[in-house]
C-alpha cells in the first residue's frame, strides 16, 4: 500500500523567518490524518530565511537527521561540536540523555532542511553528532544509504536506530527499484522533478507511506533527487 501525502495537503506555517510543512502529524503541527510510520515520526520540509535559524534548544532520546537541499547549515552544540553542512551534506545526531544545540542557515541566501526524526531503538546513551558530505555524482541512479543503525552500512553515518536513510539522484527517464524486507515500512520523498513510484504519481516535495510492499518501483518523469527513509 503507498499513502500519497501531497504537498497541498500537508500542514505547516509560514512564520517569516521559516516556512515548515510537516510530513506527519505531531502535537499541534501538520495534517491529523498523517500518522506516524512505525519508528518514523517527524519530516519537517523546512525554509528558512537568509541569516536565521534555530536558537539553542535541548532534545532527548531522540536520532535526527538533517539532509541539507539548498544554502547551508551552521551548527553547534553543548558538546563543543562545530560544523557548516552544506547543500548535499547530512547531518546526524543521536540525543541520547540529552543535548543542546542551535543550527543557523545561510547568511546570504534560503536554506532549504529535511528534519528527519525517529524513536531510537532504546532510551539513553552518550549524546553524539556526526557529519559528512555524500556527493551527489556518487548518487547517480542508484541508492547510497546516508545514515543507518546496522552495522553492515559501514560508510553510512551512524544512528541508533532501526532504520536507515538512502538518497538517489535520478535523470528523466531513468528507474530504479529498491527491495523491502518483510514487515519494513519506507517514507519517500522527491526533492524536485516529479516521479511514479509503483506507478503511484508524486509530484515535487510530495511524500509516499509505503507498507507491505515487496519492491518499489520508481521512475523519474523530470530530474529529480530522491530521499527514502526505511523503518520498522
Amino acid at each position: 500500500m503507498i499513502e500519497h501525502r501531497p504537498v497541498s495537503e500537508l500542514g505547516g506555517g509560514d512564520h517569516g523567518w521559516l516556512k515548515a510543512l510537516h510530513h506527519f502529524h505531531i502535537g499541534a503541527h501538520g495534517n491529523p490524518a498523517h500518522k506516524a510510520l512505525g519508528n518514523l515520526y517527524v519530516w519537517n520540509d523546512d525554509e528558512l530565511a537568509p541569516g536565521t535559524g534555530f536558537p539553542p534548544h535541548p532534545h532527548r532520546d531522540v536520532e535526527i537527521i538533517t539532509y541539507v537541499r539548498e544554502g547551508y547549515v551552521s551548527h553547534r552544540d553543548s558538546l563543543g561540536n562545530e560544523g557548516r553542512i552544506e547543500a548535499g551534506d547530512v547531518q546526524v545526531m543521536s540525543a541520547g540523555t540529552g543535548i543542546q544545540h542551535a543550527e543557523v542557515g545561510a547568511s546570504d541566501q534560503r536554506t532549504r532542511i529535511f528534519q528527519i526524526w525517529l524513536h531510537p531503538r532504546a532510551h539513553g546513551g552518550e549524546p553524539r553528532w556526526g557529519t559528512r558530505p555524500f556527493p551527489k555524482s556518487d548518487r547517480a541512479g542508484r541508492f547510497v544509504v546516508l545514515a543507518s543503525g546496522f552495522i553492515e552500512d559501514a560508510d553510512a553515518l551512524v544512528i541508533r536506530a532501526d532504520a536507515r536513510a538512502l538518497g538517489a539522484t535520478l535523470a528523466a527517464g531513468q528507474s530504479l527499484t529498491y527491495d523491502m524486507a518483510p514487515g519494513r515500512k519506507a517514507y519517500l520523498v522527491a526533492t524536485s522533478g516529479r516521479i511514479t513510484v509503483n506507478d503511484v504519481p508524486l509530484e515535487a516535495r510530495d511524500g509516499a507511506a509505503v507498507r507491505d510492499e515487496a519492491t518499489l518501483r520508481i521512475e523519474a518523469l523530470a530530474d529529480t533527487e530522491i530521499v527514502l527513509v526505511d523503518t520498522v
